[in-house]
């Protein structure tokens, strides 16, 4: 005949209530770390944080219905405590080895989203057990109401701490396979002072002290080996690299080509930018009588604000960049810094952090001379708003009566809906608008797109310095575009609102995934 082991005590009870609102936080923690990391490979954020949430979620349900087999012969007690224990154990090779594993699946080409599942699935599971086994525990001493809800009131708890950890502190701090690697310790810390305290683990207690500083080495070993599988990822040798709380930050440098990523997707090569930044500025300029007074969102790197201040007239350019991270390695990093001649640090310009569209509508500015807006490709809801009829109305009004406004509008050839739909949303909001391209080799041909108000006649000044790639026939030649990029444009399309993003729908119907 089995003795019934005695309840918990008050003090045994707090620890599993607290060990269990630390592995939730653990759980949601290295669920936003996957959906992060699968969005930065993929580079499809909708895509990845709907396989990540609905799978963790549907497989919290698989892991509550097992559950019930756990611990079936034996009485509320050591069983059920081991089970538990072992729960918590099953999370440190995850936590581990779980991001590492997919960073070297995408390396190596192989079946990502395979793994993504696989590993989300593992996760949940695991998460799903645990608040059954817990509430079993507690109903040994406490009702089974009172034990359900200070088991789910700790758990929901939890997981609100991981929701807010990961973002503000953890992400940006530390980055992903770093962060994973902390996790691996938490649940192996929570195992350890659960066998402390309760009698019956008292076997497990050597075994456990002893993981603890292996396990350590090993979370040590995994960073580094990180970013050597990170640096597969990229043809170049990596010369800098840093996690912020919006996006991974990554140069590489091949004797003269230094080129920056943002989430894996190349943004400039300094062999070629100069044609990029300056189809992007100078029309624009050129095309206003006398632009003194500009407003330019993204562009942190400085390189836009270089081309800016080659123009005499300028007197003042407030930037706008959501990352801080970006503008501090612009102003600190010597590669970069001698790309952009140190331009952020001139008197003129006007550094603003924040989110470009929530700045707009705060600030009640003096009207601009030309807006430019230098954002990446809408390929995600934050960044689609950035090219929406809202946003663009909201332009229209910051600016001056003979103002114009130039937005990038990703690749005509191989995305030409995305800007067919910028010029949609432009003509929606009362906007004159051409298109125009230039031939930018690591990228191929590009798009802009410059509005203005309707009615207004455009005539394009002297330019008052040499540039590389501009002068005045390239500006007469600029809006006329190529036959094959013309034949692109076919096609009806929508405008971008807020309320039916169809521009990222056009970002997805990209040529560039036709294979």
């Amino acid at each position: 005949m089995t003795v019934p082991s005695p309840p918990p005590s008050p003090a045994q009870v707090r620890l599993l209530l607290a060990t269990a609102a630390v592995s939730s936080c653990v759980g949601l923690v290295l669920e936003l770390l996957l959906a992060t990391q699968a969005s930065y490979l993929e580079g499809n954020s909708a895509l990845a944080t709907g396989v990540v949430v609905g799978t963790f979620l549907a497989s919290m349900g698989l892991g509550a219905w097992l559950s019930q087999y756990l611990a079936l012969d034996a009485a509320p007690g050591p069983a059920l405590l081991r089970n538990f224990v072992l729960v918590e154990l099953a999370l440190v090779p995850l936590c581990l080895a779980g991001p590492l594993l997919l960073f070297a699946l995408f390396a190596a080409d192989g079946p990502f989203w395979l793994g993504l599942v696989l590993l989300t699935l593992a996760v949940g599971v695991l998460g799903g057990m645990e608040l059954p086994l817990l509430t079993r525990l507690l109903e040994t001493g406490q009702g089974l109401r009172t034990a359900l809800a200070k088991a789910m009131a700790l758990d929901y708890l939890g997981a609100l701490v991981g929701s807010l950890l990961f973002p503000l502190v953890l992400l940006p701090w530390l980055g992903l396979v770093p962060t994973s690697a902390l996790l691996a310790l938490v649940p192996l810390v929570c195992a350890a002072a659960l066998g402390w305290n309760f009698p019956g683990l008292r076997r497990w207690r050597t075994p456990l002290l002893l993981a603890l500083p292996i396990t350590a080495l090993a979370a040590l070993a995994v960073v580094p080996l990180g970013q050597r599988v990170e640096d597969g990822l990229y043809e170049d040798p990596v010369v800098g690299r840093q996690q912020s709380r919006f996006q991974r930050i990554v140069l590489t440098r091949r004797r003269d080509d230094l080129r920056l990523y943002l989430d894996g997707q190349l943004q400039f090569s300094s062999l070629d930018e100069y044609r990029y930044h300056e189809a992007l500025v100078h029309p624009a300029m050129a095309f206003h009588p006398r632009p003194r007074r500009v407003l330019l969102l993204g562009a942190g790197d400085g390189l836009a604000v270089r081309e800016l201040l080659r123009w005499p007239s300028l007197e003042r350019i407030d930037l706008i960049e959501l990352d801080p991270a970006l503008l501090q390695l612009a102003r600190s990093h010597p590669f970069l810094r001698r790309l952009n001649q140190s331009s952020l640090d001139d008197p003129r310009v006007h550094v603003q952090v924040g989110d470009a569209f929530a700045w707009i509508k705060k600030h009640k500015a003096a009207p601009y001379d030309v807006v430019i807006a230098d954002f990446p490709d809408p390929d995600s809801p934050a960044l689609a708003r950035l090219y929406s009829l809202t946003f663009y109305g909201l332009l229209r009004n910051r600016l001056a009566a003979d103002g114009l406004i130039v937005t990038q509008a990703s690749s005509p050839f191989f995305s030409p809906k995305v800007m067919a739909s910028i010029r949609a949303s432009f003509a929606a909001v009362g906007l004159a608008n051409q298109s125009y391209s230039v031939d930018v080799p690591s990228f191929g041909p590009w798009g802009f797109v410059l509005a203005h108000r309707s009615g207004q006649r455009l005539q394009a000044a002297p330019l008052p310095f040499q540039g590389r790639w501009i002068d005045p026939v390239q500006l007469a030649r600029l809006f006329d575009l190529p036959r094959d990029l013309l034949a692109h444009q076919g096609g009806a399309v929508l405008p971008n609102r807020l309320s039916r993003p169809v521009i990222l729908d056009y970002a997805r119907e990209s040529l560039w995934r036709a294979d």
